[in-house]
C-alpha cells in the first residue's frame, strides 16, 4: 500500500516508482486501480463487509482514471496532495459512497430520535377534537383553538375539515396533523370519534407508534373506549391515558384507576393529579417534580393558552390559594399515590403494560401542555416494523419504505383528486423519488408529496420514519400497500371490519355517469365497503357498513361533491363471511338456504346472512364443502 509521505516520479502517461518500503508499490494507472480495488476488497472482508472508501483517492491521467489506495485514513487536503504528486495533471476526488452512507445513517438516527407519532382514541363526546386543537395551540401550529359547538357561530375545529363534520360537530374522518414542540416533530393522527367509523380508526392505529386514550372524567371507561383499546393493545402500542373534562363534576381519580385495572388489566401511573373538579378544578399536582401547578382562567373560554403558577407542595402560600378542604384532600391523595409507587417503569410503558395517566380540561387549557411535555419525554420513538416474512425493518435503514394506511378523496373540493396517506417506516423520503409498489411491482414517481394539516397542504421535500405525508393517488395505491426502494418488502396487510348493515345505493338514470365517478372516488377510500350482486343485470353497488352514519356520509358526499342525489334500499342481512376457498368452494356447496352470495371489489365470494342462526345452519349443512368462512378480508396480492 502507499504511504502518505512517499514521493513519486512524474511521467506523462505512466508512473513507475519502486518505494523502498515493501508495503508500497506504484505501477501504471491500471495496475494501481487493480491494487487499490484488491486492497479495498481485503479490507472489506476484515471489517464485516464495510469498506472504508475514504481511504481511496481518484487521480486523473490523460485518457484514463486510476485509484490510489492509501494505508491510513486521510483528510481531503491530503487526498489532493497525494493525487497532485502523481503527475500534476487534473485531479478529481471521489463522491465517497461509504462516507455518504455514514452521513445518511447519522442523519436518520438524529431525525428518528426527534420524531413522535400518536393517534387519539376515545368514546364520542369525550373531547377528542378539542384536545387535538389545544395540542396544536401549545405546539404553535395555530394561534386560536376552535371548539366544537352546536351553535353555528362557533369557530370550527381545525382537524374537522369536512363540511359535514362542521355541521354535526363530530369527527368522521382521520386527519394527519404535524407540528413542532420543544425541538421535536410531532405527528398527530386525529381519528373519527364515532363508533360507526371504528374501521378507519383501526387503520390509523396501524400507522401510529403511540395511542392516547381519552377518558371523560365524569363517565369513566365507555363502550367505544373498550373497543378501540383492544385494537391498540393488538398493535402493542404504548398507551397514554388523559382524563378530560375535569372542569365538570368528575369521578374520583382512584375510581378511574380501578376501572382501568379491572376492565383492561392495565395498571396506571398518575403523572399528575387533579385538585378539585367542576368549577373548583384549579390545578394539578405534578408528581415527577413534586410541584403544585395552579391555572388562571382567562377570558375567551380557552381559545388561547392561559397562564400558570408553580409552587412546592409544602409551600405555605398554598393555604391562601387553595380552598382548605381541597388542600387537605390533595395531601391525603399524595400519600395514597406514594403507595402506588414513586417512579414510573419506562420499559413497561413502551411495552404497553403501564399507562401514564394525566388529568386535564382541554376546554380550559388546564393540564394540556403538561401532558404534551411529558408525552415528548415518555413516548416511543419510531421503531422496528415487522414484515410478512418475519423479518423487521429498522427505521434507520437507508432504504426507504412506507405504508399506505388511508385514502381520502376530494380533500380539496376544487380538485377531484384522491390523497394516499403514507407512514414513512424507514429511510429518507425525498420529493421526486421513484418507489415500487410491492403489491403490484409498479414503479411510481412521487412527484408531488404533500404534508397535510387538515385540508391544507404544503409541499414536502423530505421526510423520515414516523412522518405522515400525502401522495396524489394516480390509481396505483390501495390501503395497506407497501412502498419501497431497493429490496421488495411486504408489511402485514390491514384487514377490514366485518360489516353489519347492507343496502343498495341507487341513483336516477340520468346521473349514472357522475354516480359511477363518485362511487369510484369515494368508496375506494375504504370508509365503507362495497359489494356487488352476482346478477349481471344488477349493477348498483351494495354498501356494507359497520354503522348507519357511514351510509349518511356517503349520501351526503355524493350530493355535495358530485352533485348526485342517491337513495338507499336496505337489505335484510347483518352478517358477512368471506369464503376463503373462493368460488370453487361455493360451487361445491351447491344451493345454500338462508344465505345470499355476492362478490367484493376483487370478485371474491361473500356470503350474507340474516342472523347467527342462519350462519350456524349453513355451516352445519355445508361447512365441510365451503371450508373456512372469514369475518374479514385482506386485499389480495397481485
Amino acid at each position: 500500500m502507499f504511504h502518505k509521505d512517499m514521493k513519486y516520479m512524474n511521467q506523462r502517461y505512466s508512473t513507475v516508482c519502486h518505494q523502498q518500503s515493501p508495503r508500497s508499490l506504484l505501477r501504471t494507472p491500471n495496475s494501481i486501480n487493480h491494487d487499490a480495488n484488491r486492497t479495498l476488497n481485503q479490507h472489506t472482508a476484515s471489517t464485516s463487509g464495510r469498506a472504508h472508501f475514504t481511504n481511496c483517492v481518484k487521480v486523473g491521467f490523460p485518457m484514463m482514471v486510476c485509484r490510489v489506495a492509501v494505508e491510513e485514513p486521510v483528510t481531503r487536503d491530503e487526498e489532493h496532495d497525494i493525487a497532485e504528486s502523481l503527475s500534476g495533471h487534473e485531479v478529481h476526488t471521489d463522491v465517497q459512497p461509504d462516507r455518504d452512507n455514514e452521513k445518511l445513517g447519522e442523519l436518520l438516527q438524529r431525525e428518528v430520535l426527534r420524531r413522535r407519532n400518536f393517534a387519539i382514541i376515545s368514546h364520542p363526546d369525550a373531547g377528542k377534537t378539542t384536545l387535538t386543537e389545544k395540542l396544536l395551540l401549545f405546539g404553535g401550529a395555530i394561534h386560536e383553538a376552535g371548539e366544537v359547538k352546536a351553535r353555528r357561530a362557533a369557530k370550527h375545529a381545525t382537524s374537522d375539515w369536512m363540511e359535514l363534520e362542521k355541521q354535526r360537530g363530530i369527527s368522521i374522518t382521520s386527519t394527519a396533523l404535524t407540528f413542532e414542540y420543544s425541538g421535536v416533530q410531532i405527528n398527530l393522527l386525529d381519528t373519527p370519534g364515532h363508533q360507526d367509523f371504528s374501521e378507519d380508526t383501526y387503520r390509523t392505529l396501524a400507522a401510529a407508534d403511540n395511542a392516547v386514550m381519552l377518558v371523560d372524567g365524569a363517565k369513566g371507561i365507555e363502550p367505544q373506549t373498550r373497543k378501540l383499546f383492544e385494537v391498540a393493545r393488538m398493535r402493542k402500542l404504548p398507551i397514554f391515558t388523559v382524563v378530560n373534562k375535569m372542569d365538570r363534576p368528575a369521578l374520583n381519580g382512584f375510581e378511574i384507576i380501578e376501572q382501568l385495572e379491572k376492565e383492561f388489566n392495565l395498571p396506571a401511573y398518575p403523572v399528575n393529579w387533579p385538585i378539585g373538579s367542576g368549577d373548583r378544578f384549579c390545578g394539578v399536582y405534578h408528581r415527577p417534580t413534586n410541584k403544585v401547578i395552579l391555572y388562571e382562567r382567562k377570558a375567551g373560554n380557552g381559545r388561547k393558552a392561559g397562564s400558570k403558577r408553580e409552587y412546592n407542595l409544602d409551600d405555605s402560600e398554598l393555604k391562601e390559594l387553595i380552598e382548605e378542604d381541597l388542600l387537605a384532600q390533595l395531601h391525603e391523595d399524595v400519600e395514597l399515590l406514594q403507595v402506588l409507587g414513586d417512579e414510573i417503569d419506562f420499559d413497561a410503558v413502551l411495552r404497553g403494560e403501564i399507562t401514564p395517566m394525566f388529568f386535564a380540561s382541554a376546554m380550559s387549557n388546564f393540564g394540556v401542555e403538561l401532558f404534551l411535555q411529558q408525552f415528548v419525554e415518555y413516548a416511543a420513538r419510531p421503531g422496528d416494523a415487522p414484515t410478512r416474512s418475519g423479518s423487521a425493518v429498522v427505521p434507520t435503514n437507508t432504504q426507504f419504505t412506507g405504508l399506505i394506511f388511508k385514502l381520502q378523496a376530494n380533500m380539496d373540493p376544487k380538485h377531484r383528486d384522491k390523497v394516499a396517506f403514507v407512514r414513512v417506516v424507514s429511510g429518507k423520503f425525498e420529493k421526486g423519488m421513484k418507489v415500487k409498489v410491492a403489491r403490484t411491482g409498479r414503479v411510481v414517481t412521487l412527484a408531488a408529496p404533500q404534508r397535510m394539516f387538515a385540508n391544507e397542504r404544503s409541499t414536502v421535500l423530505e421526510a423520515y420514519a414516523g412522518d405522515v405525508i400525502g401522495l396524489t393517488n394516480p390509481g396505483a395505491f390501495a390501503i395497506g400497500d407497501t412502498l419501497c426502494t431497493g429490496s421488495v418488502v411486504h408489511f402485514p396487510p390491514i384487514p377490514t371490519f366485518s360489516p353489519e348493515l347492507f343496502a343498495y345505493l341507487r341513483c336516477a338514470p340520468s346521473a349514472r355517469k357522475a354516480f359511477n365517478k363518485g362511487v369510484e372516488g369515494l368508496l375506494g377510500e375504504g370508509a365503507v365497503q362495497v359489494l356487488y350482486s352476482t346478477d349481471e343485470y344488477k349493477q348498483d353497488p351494495i354498501l356494507a357498513a359497520v354503522g348507519q352514519l357511514q351510509f349518511e356520509v356517503v349520501q351526503y358526499r355524493m350530493k355535495d361533491e358530485y352533485g348526485v342525489e342517491t337513495t338507499l334500499e336496505p337489505m335484510p342481512f347483518c352478517i358477512a363471511r368471506w369464503v376463503v376457498g373462493g368460488w370453487p368452494a361455493v360451487e361445491r356447496a351447491g344451493r345454500l338456504f338462508n344465505a345470499v352470495a355476492v362478490k367484493d371489489v376483487y370478485g371474491r365470494p361473500v356470503l350474507l346472512f340474516k342472523n347467527e342462526f342462519s350462519l350456524s345452519q349453513v355451516i352445519g349443512e355445508a361447512g365441510e364443502k365451503l371450508g373456512v368462512l372469514s369475518p374479514y378480508a385482506l386485499p389480495p396480492d397481485i
